[in-house]
């Protein structure tokens, strides 16, 4: 396509229209309406209208929006490309009203269609007739099952050939009048000759035709190059319609039906059906409050995994595997320690890591650790920790379910690894929700339904690849609790109205109606524990964080589900004494949130595990152990277990040993010792007070990973709009050179650019001046020039709408505007 700077929306000045003159007068709202469809137009912002109209019928960023339109979206746009050809003989463009015709759609949907179509700039007014952009042309090649015209089939046939096809229809043959390829397309181009002409193909012919009225237009015939003699000897149908030009061969054995001939027989439609809305869904029907129930229960559940894993995790990290990625047996551990299968925990661990929550620290050997983001998260209420899991899962293109696949070279996909992208996840996921909102409240649509719909809603994305997600992301979304027995949920439901909103992520809002009616229906947590007399704790429901984390580090989770049971154990109380919890902490802890009396055997516990904490001390001899005890260090002299330590007596009540004081510590508490360290002073040294966590470069490096290029705001696209007028401005502003030879391009000598930037300094008056920036990279400015001194320009720059310094050896040069452009 031409783009034409100057030409206006009707072909001003005798030029004809073009997509660039439309695209520079739609108004400043379109241009932003445009930027909010098509966010890869201003990225990065074009210089101007010109380089906007050619980013936006470029072919990749024109198929990006093809890919999500609908059926009957498609459709139209396949009836602007058939109608609209101008090798069909008339003026490029469809009118409405005969394109409503050929659909046989009603007037609302298809008014509503184009107006989608021209705010996604795939088409254009051109007067009263729509024009698609010619990119459309190369990429639709049979826009409705049609074949080309006859004017492009008949371009490349031998003269001999025209000429024969050319008698067989009463018109005269030879370059006397024109060329025959000319008059055969004309010809066949009126509906009465047309109709004559399929008259002497005879009733025979007919079938032929048929078979390839529809789709594809293409059709194989042995010899098909070589057929097609005069009329008058030509003995089979095919042959009668090859003499006639009804058919016309384009290879060996391939021939073709002309785009006029199919129209025609179609009876100027184009389709059986114009396909303007999908099927209906259909599924069971669970009941509203079983799907709530279901949702709520299982989102509950995802963000205590989440949490109890990344809090195992932070005190025994699983390593990063040296190509990228989570080896398959912590996989294993982790849907062990969380009851569930690797699946599952697959999802929760990518989902962990999309939300920011988990990062790979190289500083500690490469470990998967929470990151510094995990405590502020496990402090927020329990709807908003499950909306920064449900968003990340949205917006990320990692597909859990493809871990444990082979990739091309047949090696397994690790979780967290390599080769889990795909681009189109998020887009997909956001259309199957779309399309189980749109589902009436207690239906649960089934899979087919589900894949009929979005055939639909996206045809050009249908394939084995994307069946696969739409499969993968149902099954993630009753992983996630976004869906209870199949149907969605009514925090799911708000989701999807709220993720279109212009806002911050929806964790970050201080009111969500997602977040309210997921608040409505979690369990409220509790600060009280039913204490029993067999050394367990029973919690009925979710506790409040804070007890949640210090029960979790005074004894074990044995069991979840509706309650979680904790058991208080020796290994238990001793890892808290070791977090630097004393036993009065403990006991006054357990009494403070138990229900009932605190039982006498856990006191019991804690006292025995308390009094033998710490009798063993170690410090650096290089390393020495001492103890208020000469029993105790008797009997680890006498310990053949602990010969490799080298021990030997300083005191009644200090060892000293020739290991280092880590590996000294290390041993004694496989021996069953469990020593504490102290400092120079005498001071105890408890270990495991500080979390691990992942460097913050890491963690934002992960972020980073994971991030997609997110659409502007609407600040930024009028921001966008501004900055492209100003370009276009720059560019298409009438000038008039300075000190320019023969009215050549101003590329003005250094003492004549800067007498014209002077002078307009002090007239206070606007110039035209070409820039080359540090790159190389040259551009057009309009500025208006404050000072010139010390070889630099300041001004105020119109196309960035900002004071900028210019140097004024790399100003290429000079011009000013006429006055009628003020």
């Amino acid at each position: 396509m031409t783009h034409d700077a100057d030409a206006g929306p009707g072909g001003s000045g005798g030029r004809p229209p073009t997509f660039t003159a439309w695209l520079r007068n739609r108004t400043d709202a379109q241009l932003a309406a445009l930027f909010a469809l098509r966010p890869d137009l201003v990225t990065p912002v074009p210089a101007d209208i010109a380089a906007l109209a050619s980013r936006a019928t470029a072919r990749p960023a024109v198929l990006r929006v093809l890919d999500r339109l609908d059926r009957f979206g498609l459709q139209v746009l396949e009836g602007l490309v058939a109608l609209g050809d101008e090798r069909l003989g008339g003026p490029p463009g469809v009118e409405r009203d005969r394109l409503a015709a050929a659909l046989g759609a009603g007037a609302e949907r298809l008014g509503d269609t184009l107006s989608g179509l021209l705010a996604s700039a795939l088409v254009w007014e051109d007067g009263p007739r729509l024009r698609p952009v010619s990119v459309l042309g190369d990429i639709l090649r049979t826009p409705a099952g049609l074949g080309p015209p006859l004017r492009t089939l008949l371009a490349d046939r031998p003269a001999e050939a025209l000429d024969r096809v050319a008698a067989g229809l009463g018109l005269a043959t030879g370059y006397g009048e024109g060329g025959p390829a000319e008059r055969i397309a004309a010809a066949l181009g009126e509906p009465a000759r047309l109709e004559r002409a399929l008259e002497l193909a005879g009733p025979r012919a007919r079938p032929v035709l048929d078979r390839l009225l529809w789709g594809p237009p293409q059709g194989t015939v042995s010899g098909a190059a070589n057929r097609g003699g005069d009329l008058a000897s030509a003995s089979s149908p095919i042959d009668r319609l090859l003499a006639l030009g009804l058919l016309v061969p384009t290879a060996e054995d391939t021939v073709a039906l002309p785009r006029e001939v199919a129209l025609h027989l179609r009876g100027g439609t184009l389709f059986h059906e114009a396909q303007t809305a999908p099927l209906e869904l259909s599924g069971k029907r669970p009941g509203a409050d079983t799907v709530v129930r279901a949702a709520a229960g299982q989102a509950f559940t995802v963000i205590r995994s989440v949490a109890e894993l990344l809090e195992r995790w932070a005190e025994d990290p699983p390593g990063v595997l040296r190509s990228g990625g989570l080896g398959i047996r912590d996989l294993r551990r982790a849907a062990r320690d969380l009851d569930t299968d690797e699946t599952a925990a697959a999802l929760l661990i990518e989902t962990a890591r999309a939300a920011g929550l988990l990062a790979a620290d190289g500083e500690v050997d490469g470990e998967w650790l929470p990151t510094p983001e995990f405590d502020l998260w496990r402090e927020a209420p329990a709807e908003r920790r499950w909306l920064r899991l449900a968003e990340a899962w949205l917006r990320s293109p990692r597909v859990a379910s493809l871990s444990g696949t082979k990739d091309s070279r047949g090696r397994s996909r690790p979780v967290l690894g390599e080769g889990l992208d795909r681009r189109s996840a998020p887009e997909v996921r956001l259309d199957v929700l779309g399309v189980l909102a749109a589902a009436p409240e207690d239906l649960a649509p089934d899979e087919e339904s589900v894949a009929a719909r979005l055939a639909w809603l996206r045809p050009r994305r249908q394939g084995p690849a994307y069946a696969d997600l739409v499969s993968s992301t149902l099954r993630e979304a009753a992983l996630l609790g976004l869906t209870g027995r199949g149907a969605p949920a009514p925090h799911t439901r708000a989701l999807v109205e709220e993720l279109d909103a212009e806002d911050a992520p929806l964790a970050e809002r201080d009111k969500t109606a997602s977040g309210e009616l997921l608040a409505a229906e979690m369990p409220e947590p509790l600060e009280t524990v039913l204490v029993q007399g067999d050394l367990t704790a029973v919690a009925p429901g979710p506790l409040v964080p804070r007890l949640a984390r210090e029960l979790a580090l005074a004894a074990d989770v044995e069991s979840t589900g509706g309650a979680t049971v904790y058991r208080f154990t020796e290994a238990s109380i001793r890892r808290a004494l070791d977090a630097g919890r004393g036993a009065d902490d403990l006991i006054a802890l357990l009494e403070r949130h138990s229900s009932t009396e605190l039982p006498q055997p856990l006191r019991y516990l804690v006292s025995d595990v308390a009094r033998r904490h710490g009798r063993l001390r170690i410090g650096t001899a290089s390393s020495y152990l001492r103890c208020d005890e000469p029993t105790v260090l008797d009997q680890l002299a006498g310990d053949r277990r602990a010969a490799d330590l080298q021990l030997f007596r300083l005191a009644p009540t200090v060892i000293a040993s020739r290991a280092t004081r880590p590996v000294l510590l290390g041993r004694l508490e496989e021996l069953g010792y469990h020593p504490v360290a102290e400092a120079a002073d005498g001071t105890v040294q408890l270990t495991g007070t500080a979390p691990r966590r992942a460097g913050a470069a890491s963690a934002a490096s992960a972020a980073r990973d994971l991030e997609e290029p997110a659409a502007p705001g609407a600040e930024l696209r009028m921001a966008a709009v501004r900055a492209v007028r100003a370009g276009d401005e720059a560019a298409t502003t009438a000038r008039r050179p300075v000190s320019a030879p023969d009215g050549a391009p101003p590329r003005s000598p250094t003492a004549a650019t800067l007498r014209a930037l002077s002078e307009a300094a002090t007239q206070g008056r606007r110039v035209w001046i070409g820039y080359l920036d540090t790159e190389g990279r040259a551009s057009s400015r309009i500025v208006e020039p404050a000072r010139v001194e010390g070889g630099f320009l300041t001004a105020y720059d119109a196309t960035r709408a900002a004071v900028h310094r210019f140097a004024v050896h790399r100003i290429t040069g000079v011009a000013d505007l006429d006055a009628s452009s003020h």
